[in-house]
């Protein structure tokens, strides 16, 4: 008798393993398919970040010029975000050793749009400009020089206050 309690002892504990060997074996199929589909997902990268902040630093000035200061804020933090965009997937540029020197002229003009002051929001949009030209120049990128736009990006939207 006790050999066989023994004996489906060591039978029931050979099986668990044998169906936990095929359980890992299974687990470790799907971590590496799911790492391989991670290491092939799409990640944006920097200039197509710097293209929407370009986009967004245009609308910026015409809304600040408008007085439109909820559009002006929602474009300020479309900036930001594309900034943290780029801190978290471009982590392997050399260039983005320096983004942070945008920060000071990020926050001056979003101290301008919560005051709502047109003259320190134009002050405050131009050191922006000036430190996203400092940036490039500082990353080797000095040919790709930002202004105070002229035009509106899109013939389609109204930046005056409704």
């Amino acid at each position: 008798m006790k050999f066989v309690i023994l004996f489906l002892f060591i039978f029931s504990v050979a099986l668990f393993a044998c169906n936990q060997s095929a359980d890992n074996q299974k687990l470790q199929t799907r971590i590496d398919s799911l790492e391989h589909q991670l290491a092939n997902a799409y990640k944006p990268g920097l200039g197509e970040f710097m293209s929407g902040i370009q986009v967004h630093h245009i609308k910026l000035w015409f809304a600040g010029q408008n007085k439109n200061w909820g559009l002006a804020d929602f474009e300020i933090n479309e900036i930001k975000e594309a900034l943290t965009g780029i801190q978290k997937y471009c982590k392997d540029r050399p260039e983005i050793s320096n983004i942070e020197m945008i920060n000071p002229a990020i926050d001056a003009v979003s101290d301008a749009i919560h005051k709502k002051d047109p003259d320190q929001f134009k002050n405050s949009y131009g050191l922006l400009t000036t430190t996203c030209n400092t940036c490039h120049q500082a990353t080797q990128h000095q040919f790709n020089i930002i202004k105070i736009p002229d035009n509106p990006p899109f013939s389609d939207q109204d930046f005056q206050v409704r």
